[in-house]
């Protein structure tokens, strides 16, 4: 499959807030959501990704205003964590928050969540148990999001995370998730950022095909990276093969938006969105 061109055309190009520091507290411009919308359809995006925090109960009508606006609400991030330290105490707690978080993607007329599961399971060593929980947690919400017209998409991270945020760190075992599961509505999400270094890497997406790879997430990972979870770099600045891996992700059947998401407290949260907003647009066609 041909590598598609995006030298001319950014109408792939999706923006996750999150690379605007809008996803915690403290950073960022404080762009609302109609702004955000109003910042990426005047620029020609073609989606966006909200965070639930952003969206509180107005779901329904951010989803109407993107829609006018010719954007497409590409997803939302994100569950909550399904085992570990940060999520939320016992099985029905957990169930309670992912089914919130299905309405509120069904609400924005979103096509996917993602889902990073947590990290290790107290009480547990290892990734094994932990990937026991989350498969009987996200088999559980499948039908539910079945219902509501929404796919679920595991997002393994970087194994610096196995930890406390997700004991999910390959495409291999997200991949090995989904076929144990076996839902119609489950796939996975690439993250540059996390799976750069994993030279597997065109095997597993390959084993993934088309209708288990849901998105596909565009940062940098930087040589001298100060901070493993807030100083992502923009596509370009950093070592991933960003052409390279969108070449195996494409190559395995993806045909979908190219999300931005960039975690960067001390770089790109502190300047101005509109500013960002272009850098991006000159990144994506220039380096992805």
């Amino acid at each position: 499959m041909e590598l598609r061109d995006f030298s001319g055309d950014h109408s792939a190009l999706a923006l996750n807030t999150a690379t605007l520091g809008h996803n915690v507290d403290g950073f960022g411009a404080g762009w609302s959501p109609e702004q955000v919308i109003d910042g990426c359809a005047a620029r020609g995006y073609g989606g966006v990704v909200f965070w639930r925090r952003e969206i509180g109960s107005n779901a329904t009508a951010i989803g109407q205003r993107a829609k006018a606006a010719g954007l497409q609400v590409a997803g939302l991030c994100r569950s909550p964590f399904l085992v570990g330290p940060l999520a939320p105490k016992g099985r029905e707690a957990v169930l309670d928050d992912f089914r919130s978080s299905i309405d509120m993607t069904a609400a924005l007329e979103a096509p996917i969540l993602t889902i990073v599961v947590g990290g290790v399971e107290p009480g547990t060593k290892g990734m094994s148990e932990s990937l026991k929980i989350v498969a009987d947690r996200v088999a559980a919400a499948c039908e539910f999001a079945e219902r509501a017209g929404v796919r679920l998409a595991l997002e393994p991270l970087n194994p610096v995370y196995g930890g406390d945020r997700s004991c999910l760190v390959t495409v291999r075992d997200a991949v090995n998730l989904c076929e144990v599961i076996g839902a119609e509505n489950l796939g996975i999400a690439v993250d540059v950022y996390h799976v750069w270094w994993d030279t597997d890497l065109p095997n597993q997406l390959h084993r993934a095909g088309a209708r288990r790879i849901y998105g596909f997430h565009l940062c940098d990972w930087l040589a001298d990276t100060k901070d493993v979870l807030l100083d992502r770099g923009m596509m370009g600045d950093g070592v991933a093969d960003i052409r390279g891996i969108r070449g195996a992700v494409e190559a395995a059947g993806y045909e979908g938006l190219c999300e931005v998401e960039i975690f960067s407290k001390d770089n790109w949260w502190r300047r101005e969105p509109g500013e960002v907003l272009d850098v991006l647009v000159e990144r994506f066609r220039s380096v992805c």
